[in-house]
């Protein structure tokens, strides 16, 4: 069987991580068989080399055709054609027939990178020619079958895409058969150095310049940096360092010209792994959510009783969430403006935007003196609200809901 070293010098993967080495295995592993590989990780982690590790230890398909394939990259209305073929006249500009790179690749390998990106209906004739071989050209009602091994990749939280619509929850589990999963770089750390050092050997003997070097506190700053590019972002990085730095000897401050470690914090990126947070939209935020509400609605049940417990005892100034200090006069259960008296209100004016929770005679008898002062305004501004609004120091858009609440629109 062949040994996770020799893949690695095959295919130029740099490291030593045991989640790098356990990838490996499980690629050499599955390589035999026809099972269906899903491939996830961040952008620039170097999924593409993986699918090629798969085709090339296969049993057969290693001799016959391996294509891979950027489903980000089609456009939506060819994507069918390129992957299913189409007949003569099945759209504008289909002059002859063509044969899709599932009826090429018979008997091979096809590679679906960014397969999160696929149409709806694309992933429809997909799922079907996962399970049953089967599919048709575009413009053509003739099942033809085809063996493909159908190797996929993803940076996309696909659990979270499928509570959102975007992709077939079926796909997913037909594709995720075996699934890989390829660390970032910050999860393999000890390759870092590793990885700096030969691509600056390879970029030495590409621009003919001396090699690089790094000194201590360089080496302690690249393996504490995030590299929210992964591998990708490290390789561009020594590139651009090996050109234009005539010093070959890297400090820090060096490095802060080509990397900013001022902002090193790990952003969200495209790809979750399932195991770190729960996907957006799950039970697990809802019930935070609710919790939330739950204790902001209790809050304002302990505030409403609060009010109530000073109207039964004595009078006392209040100052309402607009800032107009009230004083409520438990005789006339009523509160009088102390910038102008003669501006009576209720007090539960001021706190009609909160649900009732309790359906005493109390909070009936408010809603009918509320009702009445609501048409007493009214009456006095000739039906214009605006006023109206501004007379009860309430919002327009209150009392529009006051005025439905109260069947009050036609008054």
């Amino acid at each position: 069987m062949v040994d996770v070293q020799s893949i690695k010098q095959r295919y130029g993967i740099i490291g030593n991580s045991p989640l790098i080495d356990r990838a490996i295995t499980i690629a050499i592993q599955v390589a035999p068989t026809d099972l269906t590989v899903l491939i996830t990780g961040e952008s620039g982690v170097g999924k593409e080399n993986f699918p090629k590790i798969i085709h090339d230890n296969s049993a057969e398909r290693k001799f016959k055709t391996y294509t891979a394939i950027n489903c980000g990259a089609i456009p939506e209305g060819t994507i069918d054609s390129e992957l299913f073929g189409h007949e003569k006249g099945s759209f504008t500009g289909a002059s002859e027939a063509r044969k899709g790179y599932f009826e090429q690749s018979d008997g091979g390998t096809i590679f679906l990178d960014e397969v999160a990106e696929l149409p709806h209906a694309t992933q429809v004739r997909l799922l079907r020619v996962l399970e049953t071989g089967d599919f048709m050209r575009v413009g053509s009602s003739k099942v033809q079958k085809t063996d493909v091994r159908v190797v996929a990749a993803t940076n996309v939280n696909i659990p979270e895409a499928i509570s959102r619509g975007k992709f077939r929850e079926d796909l997913y589990y037909r594709l995720n058969t075996v699934p890989i999963h390829i660390p970032p770089l910050r999860e393999r750390k000890e390759d870092i150095f590793l990885l700096f050092m030969k691509f600056s050997l390879d970029f030495a003997e590409k621009y003919r310049v001396p090699e690089l070097e790094l000194t201590e506190e360089a080496k302690h700053a690249l393996s504490n940096y995030c590299w929210p590019g992964n591998v990708r972002q490290l390789k561009n990085i020594t590139e651009q360092i090996s050109i234009l730095e005539k010093d070959r000897l890297i400090t820090p401050d060096i490095l802060k010209k080509y990397i900013n470690f001022d902002k090193n914090e790990f952003l969200p990126v495209i790809y979750k792994h399932k195991t770190d947070f729960p996907p957006e939209g799950t039970a697990f935020e809802r019930e935070l959510i609710f919790k939330f509400l739950g204790d902001m609605q209790k809050d304002i049940n302990d505030l409403k009783q609060f009010v109530a417990h000073l109207s039964r005892n004595q009078a006392q100034p209040i100052t309402t969430p607009d800032k107009k200090t009230l004083f409520f006069d438990p005789n006339e259960n009523k509160t009088t403006s102390i910038a102008n008296p003669d501006n009576t209100i209720e007090l539960t004016e001021y706190y009609d935007d909160f649900d009732k929770t309790e359906d005493s005679d109390d909070n009936l008898l408010l809603q009918k003196q509320e009702k009445e002062l609501i048409i007493k305004a009214l009456a006095k501004n000739n039906g214009k609200r605006k006023d109206t609004a501004k007379d009860l120091g309430i919002s327009e858009r209150t009392l529009y809901r006051k005025l439905k609440t109260y069947n009050l629109d036609d008054v």
